[in-house]
């Protein structure tokens, strides 16, 4: 499961997302603040970090979510406390809550050891497919 941000293609391809660590509950993952990604201001554009946030916030429940069941975004807040110019984003995904229809997860992503993002977010838990009524 390590390896699935690289081939899930998308957007997190394009963002070339990479997990770096992936347990029970927590998820690491890094993205590349490359050139193409920042703004005319030269620093990394706000939805690069919000695409990273989503992306993780999906992807920690799975390693404590029931076989053939996966999860939607229902919401998340992001603070860009401070911007980010160049070097690598590291996330830091928590579970905070996971019931049976929803979970929260907390998302930190640092930049040369400084916090430049804090998000929250909740996710619903959908069943199998052929399970769904």
């Amino acid at each position: 499961m390590l390896g699935a941000a690289a081939t899930a293609g998308g957007l997190s391809t394009y963002l070339n997302l990479r997990h770096t660590q992936l347990t029970a509950g927590r998820l690491v993952a890094e993205m590349d603040a490359r050139e193409d990604l920042l703004t005319p201001f030269g620093n990394l554009h706000g939805g690069c970090l919000s695409a990273m946030v989503d992306h993780c916030l999906g992807v920690v429940f799975y390693p404590v979510m029931p076989a053939g069941c996966w999860v939607a975004t229902t919401e998340f807040k992001v603070n860009l406390v401070r911007p980010v110019s160049g070097g690598v984003c590291v996330a830091v995904a928590n579970i905070i809550s996971l019931g049976k229809r929803s979970g929260v997860a907390r998302i930190d992503i640092t930049n040369s050891g400084m916090l430049v993002c804090a998000a929250q977010g909740t996710i619903t838990v959908m069943p199998p497919k052929e399970t769904r009524q």
